[in-house]
Formats: structure tokens, sequence, C-alpha cells
């Protein structure tokens, strides 16, 4: 740890993406310091909250994960590290340490002994999507997405609710709007949902499920809930290698970031999720006490579209299979009602 040269370029960086080997201007603005390790300690809702970076020369920066810090690059070049003062601000030594009894007469400038942390646990596997001949289980569409789109209202012709999605799509199919793919979604759910169809709400869900992961949320959604649906019907339908397919395709995000420590915690954030999942509890008691049935329908829709997706994933660490199949079953129960 040294002065910085005034020639060295600085750059910010948000504390949460500091990664090992990174090189910081500490508090204090004038010394620089190598992080050794990082670790994240989260707040009472378990979020990122702060950034804990032991430094190569000892001791530990604490830094909000929010927070900007200069990054100074080339530092390993020509910098001789330093250890870090106990007392330096901003700065305190690893929890728990033992903490060395400076000499007589040494002054508070003592310095601890340099500890390391643990290495972080590695990054999540990368998600390996299907091969071609899996791919291959899904068949390819019989016709344009119109004529399928057809085929499916006319088998329905007093379906009020397939009908008006149908005349919606019949203008064109188009699979960069986000209002066509949700359209297409719904349609493949009233079908399995309402009319009990599963064959014509697979034909209209595999015009979706076949696209690509194009990292726009909103799209995606309505990709990911017709995944879910097709998964859900193959199981039920003994189609067990057809819904890996499924269940394989709708971890394809999962599968893009490259950055270990984002990755890291884009696992973490993905798993917090499947173990508390909105399942509108609150809503359909709710509607319940007010005797509105249509909106208690709508709700146990939302519901019945997250535990379709858990099963899609397998279960989580607090909802298992074996219950997804109860639950998915009384919803199914219910809004057919």
């Amino acid at each position: 740890m040294t002065e910085t040269p005034a020639a060295r370029h600085h750059r910010e960086q948000q504390a949460g993406s500091l990664t090992t080997g990174t090189h910081i201007l500490l508090p204090d603005g004038r010394r620089t310091a190598e992080i050794d390790q990082v670790e994240l300690e989260h707040d009472d809702f378990g979020s990122p909250a702060l950034v804990l970076a032991s430094l190569s020369g000892g001791g530990t920066l604490r830094v909000a994960i929010g927070t900007m810090v200069t990054v100074v690059d080339g530092a390993h070049d020509d910098v001789t590290q330093l250890p870090l003062p106990a007392d330096l601000p901003g700065a305190a030594p690893l929890a728990g340490a033992a903490q060395a009894q400076p000499p007589a007469g040494t002054g508070p400038t003592a310095v601890p002994p340099a500890v390391v942390l643990p290495p972080l646990p590695p990054a999540p596997p990368a998600v390996n999507g299907p091969g071609e001949e899996e791919l291959a289980l899904i068949p390819a569409p019989a016709g344009t997405p119109e004529s399928v789109v057809e085929a499916a209202a006319e088998a329905h012709p007093d379906a009020e609710g397939v009908l008006l999605l149908a005349d919606r799509l019949s203008k064109g199919v188009n699979f960069k709007s986000g209002s066509c793919l949700k359209d297409l979604s719904d349609l493949a759910h009233e079908l399995f949902v309402t009319l009990k169809d599963a064959d014509g709400a697979l034909s209209i869900a595999d015009l979706l499920t076949v696209l690509p992961y194009d990292g726009n949320p909103g799209r995606w959604a309505s990709v990911e809930a017709s995944l879910a649906l097709a998964s859900y019907i193959c199981r039920q339908d003994g189609q067990d290698k057809r819904a890996e397919v499924y269940e394989k395709l709708i971890r394809t995000p999962e599968n893009q970031e490259t950055d270990a420590f984002k990755a890291r915690m884009a696992a973490k954030v993905r798993q917090r999720s499947l173990n508390e999942p909105n399942l509108y509890d609150k809503e359909i008691f709710r509607s319940i006490d007010n005797s509105n049935h249509d909106a208690e329908r709508e709700w146990r829709l939302l519901r019945l579209e997250s535990l379709l997706f858990l099963r899609a994933h397998g279960g989580s660490e607090t909802i298992g299979i074996t219950e997804l199949e109860r639950r998915i079953s009384n919803e199914l129960e219910a809004v057919r009602a």
C-alpha cells in the first residue's frame, strides 16, 4: 500500500462488483490496497447489503453494496503493498480474528496479523441447454402460426375467451411483439385450464417454446409461462423426455451471465424467489371474503402460473414435487369449477 501516483488511471466502480485482485483507493484518499477476498453480508430481508473486502495487507474494508469506489488500474504493476493499519477509517479487522498485542512503546500503529478469508463457494455450474436431438422432440407446427391458432379456435366454436384471443391473433402473429406473445400464452392457458384441451394448448404453447431468450423480460415472461405449461402437460401425459426439454429451455436465462460473481448473486436471488414464491394468498382470501368470484378466479390463475413455474424447476427447497402436484391439482379444480 503506498501513495497513488497522479498519472495512474482511476475509475469509479460499484462495490457490489468488486473482485479478487482489484486495487482500490482507500477511504483516506491517499493509499491503495489489493483485494484478497470478497464476501457479502445480507440484510434481514436476505438481500446483499455489505461488501466485506479482505485486503492483502490484512484487515477488512466494509463497503455498502451500492457505494461507488475508486478502482486504480495498473496498480499491481508498481504498487508496493504495505499492511493496512487497524485504525484506518472504514477498515475493520476480521470478526473473530485474534488481535495482536502491540509491543511496548509502539503505540496504536501496530499492525494486526494478516488473516485470509476462506475461499468463496464456486460459481454455480452453467446450465446446459438441450441438444439438437432433444429439441427434435418438440414437433414443428402444423402450418403457419395463424393456421395453428385458427385450428384451435375451430375446435371450440362456443368458447368466447378462445374466439376473442384468436380474433386478435388472426391479424398476424408477430413474435417481436410482447402483446402478441402474451395473447398466445393466454390462449394456451385458456385451452388447457378452462377447456381441458391439452393437445390444443400444447400446439399453441409450442409456437412460443422454441423462441430463443432475447434478454427482454417482458417478452420472455410469456415464453416462460408457455414452457412451464408445456412441461406440466407432458409430465401428465407421460412424455417425460419432452418435458425435460422444456425444463431445460426455461432455465436459458441462467446460462447467460459469464461473470462468476454476478452468476453467484443471480443464483442466490433465483433460489430465494423459488423458496418464497408469490402465491397471492392475501388477494385470494380477500376476494373470497368479498364474495368476488371473478377476482378470486383471476388471482387463482396467477397462483397456478407460479406453481407451474415451480414445477418446471423441479420444485424448491420449501415446496417439493409431491406438494406442488397436489396444489396444482387443487387450483385447476378451483378455476374449472
